[in-house]
This record gives C-alpha cells, sequence and structure tokens, in this order.
C-alpha cells in the first residue's frame, strides 16, 4: 500500500520552553498526523548531539538525547516538583529527578532495561563521566590510561564515581521509556516511526572509545583515514566529514552492525542508513588533510552485511539513502535486498536534461521527498538566486504552476509520483522560507 508522510525531528516540536521533546507537543502531532492521515512520521537521529549541534555527530549511536526527555512526564511519575524546573535548569532537573529515583522501591523495569542495554550502557555511561571529568574533552586528548581504556585506571575511576554512572544510566532510562510510550501512541494511531542511522559514529563517541579495534586507528589511537565525499558539481573540495572508518577485515564489525541495526529496529519501525553507498565502497581520506580532494575510494563489505541482516530482520524495514555519486554498483547492492531508494523533487529540474528524479521517472521501489533535512526549503530553493532563470522556468512549466503556488505544486507531483513512499518536510507544508532551513552541509553554523 502506498503510504505518505511528514519530516520534522523531535527537537522543531513546539514547546513554550524551547526545543520540543517527548511530551504532549509529540502527541499532538501525532494527532494531526492521524487527521490529515499520515502514515509516516520522520525523525533524525536521536542520538546525545556533540559538536556542532548536529545528531549525526553525536557521542553515542545507541543512547538518547536527553534534552528530548520531557519534565512534566517526570512530575507526574513523582520524580520532580513544579518549582524543580521553574528554575529553567534542564540538567540539573533531570539530576535531581535521577536521585530520586535511587530512593524508589519498584525498579524491575529499570533492572531490565539495564540487562538489555549493557552492551553499550555501561561504556557510555562511563564515557559521559569521564568526558566531564576531562572538562568535555574528546576522548583522544585525555589522560593516556582513560583515553587507552587501562583496566585498573577504568576500576578505579568506576568505583570513585559510581553515582555519577548510575545516574547517567538512569536519565538514559528515562529517555528510552519515555520514547517507547510515544512511539507505542504513534503506533496505535497507524502511522510509523521513520528513524535516521548515520553510516559513521563521531569520532568524540563511546563507540570508538570502547571499540577502537572496530575502525581504522594506529597503535597511537589516532586515524590513518577518516571520511568524507569526493569534489563534486557542489564542493570544488569535496566534504571532509573525519569520521572514523571501519576496519572491515575484522569480522567483529559486522557483529557490531547487527547489534546496532537490532537497536534501531527496536526504537523505530523502519530506519534509513545514512550515505548507504559508503556500505559498498568509501571515500577514504588520509588523516591529516584538510580537504576530501586526496581521498580514494575503498571497497566496504555491504553484501556480507546485508546478508547477515536478511538472516536475522526483515530487510525491507531498512531504507537506503542513495543520494550523491551513485553508481551502478550501488545500485545493484540497493537492489539485490529490495531496499527502498529516494528521489528528492529539488534535484530534478534543470532545463535540457531528463534528471532521474523527474516526477514521471521515478519507481515505485522509492521514496520520494519535496526536500530532506540538507535541503533548503522549497520556496527557499526556488527563490534562490543560484539557480538559473531557465531551471525556475522548466521547473514552473513542468508542474504547471506559477511562483506562488510553486510549493503545493511540488508536493502534489511527489504524491502523484509511482514511488510507494511520499515525504516532505512540515516546513514545506507549512511554506516556510530559507529561513526555517534545518541543516546546510558543509557549514557548522545556524544548524539544526
Amino acid at each position: 500500500m502506498r503510504k505518505s508522510g511528514i519530516l520534522l525531528h523531535i527537537s522543531s516540536l513546539y514547546n513554550e520552553n524551547g526545543q520540543g521533546t517527548f511530551g504532549k507537543e509529540a502527541n499532538l502531532f501525532v494527532d494531526f498526523l492521524e487527521k490529515s492521515k499520515q502514515k509516516i512520521w520522520q525523525i533524525l537521529p536521536l542520538g546525545p548531539v556533540g559538536f556542532g549541534g548536529s545528531p549525526y555527530q553525536s557521542y553515542s549511536v545507541f543512547a538518547g538525547e536527553c534534552a528530548f526527555i520531557n519534565l512534566e512526564i517526570l512530575i507526574e511519575e513523582g520524580l520532580l516538583s513544579q518549582s524543580d524546573i521553574e528554575e529553567n535548569n534542564k540538567t540539573l532537573a533531570l539530576e535531581k529527578a535521577a536521585k530520586r529515583f535511587l530512593d524508589v522501591n519498584e525498579k524491575d523495569e529499570y533492572s531490565t532495561f539495564l540487562e538489555k542495554q549493557k552492551k553499550w550502557l555501561d561504556d557510555f555511561a562511563i564515557f559521559m563521566i569521564l568526558k566531564k571529568h576531562h572538562k568535555g574533552l574528546p576522548w583522544y586528548d585525555w589522560s593516556e590510561r582513560f583515553k587507552k581504556r587501562d583496566k585498573k585506571a577504568l576500576e578505579d575511576f568506576k568505583q570513585a564515581h559510581v553515582l555519577d554512572i548510575e545516574l547517567e544510566k538512569i536519565k538514559q532510562y528515562f529517555f528510552f521509556k519515555q520514547w517507547a510510550s510515544l512511539k507505542k501512541y504513534t503506533n496505535s494511531k497507524g502511522i510509523e516511526i521513520l528513524g535516521d542511522m548515520p553510516i559513521y559514529p563521531s569520532s568524540d563517541s563511546a563507540d570508538v572509545w570502547a571499540n577502537i579495534d572496530l575502525f581504522q586507528y594506529n597503535e597511537d589511537y589516532q586515524p590513518t583515514a577518516v571520511a568524507g565525499v569526493p569534489p563534486d558539481y557542489f564542493s570544488e573540495e569535496g566534504q571532509l566529514w573525519g569520521n572514523p572508518l571501519y576496519q572491515w577485515e575484522n569480522e567483529k564489525v559486522l557483529a557490531w552492525w547487527l547489534n546496532r541495526v537490532n537497536h534501531n529496529l527496536e526504537i523505530f519501525n523502519s530506519v534509513r542508513i545514512d550515505h548507504f553507498r559508503g556500505l559498498e565502497s568509501y571515500w577514504s581520506v588520509p588523516n591529516n588533510e584538510q580537504t576530501a580532494i586526496n581521498g580514494h575510494w575503498e571497497k566496504a563489505k555491504g553484501y556480507e552485511l546485508l546478508n547477515l541482516l536478511k538472516q536475522e530482520i526483515d530487510i525491507k524495514r531498512i531504507i537506503a539513502e542513495d543520494l550523491g555519486i551513485i553508481t551502478p554498483e550501488v545500485e545493484h547492492l540497493r537492489d539485490s535486498f529490495g531496499l527502498l531508494g529516494m528521489k528528492v523533487l529539488q534535484f530534478a529540474f534543470t532545463a535540457g536534461y531528463e534528471s532521474s528524479y523527474l516526477p514521471h521517472l521515478i519507481p515505485q521501489n522509492s521514496i520520494v521527498y519535496t526536500a530532506t533535512h540538507d535541503n533548503n526549503t522549497t520556496i527557499g530553493w526556488h527563490n534562490d538566486e543560484a539557480r538559473s532563470i531557465d531551471d525556475k522556468n522548466f521547473a514552473l512549466k513542468y508542474l504547471n504552476c506559477n511562483n506562488d503556488s510553486i510549493v503545493k505544486a511540488v508536493i502534489r507531483a511527489a504524491w502523484a509520483s509511482a514511488a510507494q513512499i511520499a515525504i516532505a518536510p512540515m516546513q514545506d507544508f507549512l511554506e516556510l522560507d530559507e529561513t526555517a532551513r534545518m541543516n546546510t552541509p558543509g557549514t557548522i553554523e545556524k544548524n539544526w
């Protein structure tokens, strides 16, 4: 059955005190989705944001961003008072709630959570406390004994910070408990949640710190090469992301991926793998390069990974983000497992060129978007002075619209295509201009 939906991250939900949470504003949005007969709510990664506030540079690919925890729910549970949140310091309020939780007698659910998530939770909790101990520095700038995970040093640190580490775990419990409740409510309305998985963890993450052998690092704990994308039409220097690359020769990488995908499919109904083409081949840039120009393509083990996943999960719950430089090899990997690919209408309208993104050429086995979180809003895109008059006129003629009706026309074209799923960002339904753009790739300011 064909479906449609809306892309809106949790942080963008309305909230009187700032960014959105898992509270009533989320439930109201779900009610809106139901009334408007949408079947999919797409969001961005939910991990704790790191450098630049980006959800794609997280301190953990397993943990949750505590800013999304709703304090009013904690009041209802008797863990906070109204005066606790009137101080307008969420970090302090969550610490208070976690400490009070320690005095609660009934902890069976929490014990189950600890047991189920222990593969990543223990490392994440101590990582975050060590990060505070080192005044926020990335793990590779910590003292040698902690950077290299000296067993005695870690054990001594754990013993000295038992309470702090436990509080960190309790906050994660709050996060996942509230998220599970929101997901249950969303699914009860016949709406699926489409989550997002960055292909690489952040270099400054508990994932890399605790699993250094899975990544391309030398014996001095320095990356030998980092991730990016090569120069293209959009960037003469390419994009140097700096994320660690996988040591695909290490068989434990596949097991780690399986654990990660299982984790994501527990908290989402389906999940998009960002930069899917990196599972076929990835752009490897020698460490200490200032741009991505001097990189080269290396083969990944996408077939081995997807074969493993296919044995353990419903592989159709995975979406391939196949934008950018896509080769026949990448398409073959995607199609061999029947994964949906992505088509973005903002890439369709180039005068004199029949793009595969044009609505009448979009195949059924795909998701069509008016735009993604990395694009301008549709109004911002159409009004962009960098676009030629010929391109703009081609879009208007093709869509049979004028400048004032361009947004509705692009949405209509997406919904009228043969694609199995059609999605538009909430910014486009609200017809917002470029000031509402979520992210500009390659920049670190005024995003998210």
